[in-house]
């Protein structure tokens, strides 16, 4: 994109008398920055734009308090592996230009051919469970092997370990953060970050320094779904962002996938929630996989097995009765009945989620309680 254009655009978000809904509608109709400048004042006059607003939107006016961030932008964007992606640009995710509200220019730091790739979205809670947890890797890391680009939110819990099961696997994956794209929110996830651009990207749609304000994350939501052919939600209690993230998903119209799990667990009540909504119930990746119509192009699908390692024990009711004999009525944490059992993680996931639904297990401040 040229730098007339990227200036245009960052002249525009960085002015907070054009909002981004407004800038956002307008790229919609009309295509790109060129056009819009060329608009007559007429066009703009009926459209209920005031005449200061019309002059930023023809380029004719330059907002000096804005100057010196605008900038610091081009400045970043000089640097290998940094880039601004305007809503024009070839460069800029085809799903996510179809979503309201688009998010007119895109900062993007890391490897720009992956926003081109195939995303699927993982998201759920901050406080997640070590049910939680171990679910959001396991199927990260499954869908990554199956093709699919994981995107997520680096936030704590539920989106951390969702970058970490892609990245382990070997895939890429993709973060979209609710602050500037030069600050890390958590701090903590700082070195995660930096290993996601390694071999993925961060996004963001915030001006350079911006803080984690709350209203940012769920807008921040729409560029997650936006993003995605799907969207899961491993564990969410019932006022969880996840929530908005299947809300805006579903006004999309993307698929929306929930992972069920213990009735007395308030992280489980956001997703049984959105089940009863309609959403697709998931107990393996297997299930997003055939829904979205990946299965084809899984190498160990397509060769007549699943993409989830070793199928056959997670069918094996002697492998649940192991699983089930490992766990007693007063409760045990999850690595205590991985050593008991000698069963892999992901086995023994699928397995505690069957016992779940048979009723035979319960799950709850991150112990598992046998019930019978």
């Amino acid at each position: 994109m040229d730098s007339v254009t990227c200036l245009y655009y960052l002249r525009l978000i960085e002015s907070p008398k054009i909002s981004v809904q407004a800038f956002s509608r307008l790229l919609g109709e009309f295509g790109s920055a060129k056009t819009l400048m060329e608009l007559p004042r007429s066009k703009f006059q009926k459209l209920g734009f005031d005449d200061t607003q019309i002059d930023l939107l023809q380029g004719s006016t330059i907002e000096m308090a804005r100057q010196a961030s605008t900038e610091a932008a081009l400045r970043w964007a000089d640097k290998d592996g940094n880039y601004l992606v305007c809503y024009e640009s070839q460069h800029y995710p085809s799903l996510l230009r179809e979503i309201e509200c688009a998010p007119p220019l895109l900062f993007v730091q890391g490897l720009l051919g992956v926003l081109g790739e195939r995303h699927f979205a993982i998201v759920g809670s901050r406080s997640a469970t070590l049910y939680g947890r171990r679910n959001a890797y396991w199927m990260a890391q499954e869908l990554s092997n199956a093709g699919l680009q994981i995107c997520s939110g680096l936030a704590s819990g539920i989106d951390s370990k969702a970058h970490e099961g892609a990245l382990d696997s070997g895939g890429k994956t993709i973060a979209v953060i609710g602050t500037g794209i030069d600050r890390v929110y958590p701090s903590r996830n700082a070195r995660l970050a930096d290993q996601i651009v390694e071999s993925g990207a961060l996004i963001s749609e915030f001006p350079l320094g911006t803080p984690p304000y709350p209203g940012n994350f769920p807008r921040r939501n729409r560029i997650i779904s936006g993003l995605a052919m799907g969207s899961l939600v491993v564990e969410a209690n019932i006022k969880s962002g996840s929530l908005i993230t299947a809300r805006l998903a579903m006004e999309q119209n993307r698929d929306v996938f929930a992972m069920p799990g213990s009735v007395a667990s308030p992280q489980s009540r956001g997703c049984h929630y959105l089940i009863k909504q309609g959403a697709k119930l998931v107990e393996k990746p297997a299930d997003i996989l055939e829904e979205l119509a990946v299965v084809d192009q899984c190498p160990k699908i397509a060769s007549g097995k699943t993409c989830i390692e070793k199928p056959e024990v997670q069918s094996n009711a002697a492998s649940r009765l192991v699983a089930l004999e490992a766990i007693d009525h007063e409760g045990c944490v999850f690595e205590a009945i991985h050593d008991e059992c000698g069963l892999s993680i992901q086995e023994l996931t699928s397995q505690l989620i069957q016992l779940e639904a048979a009723g035979l297990v319960r799950q709850q401040g991150g112990r598992y309680f046998r019930l019978t």
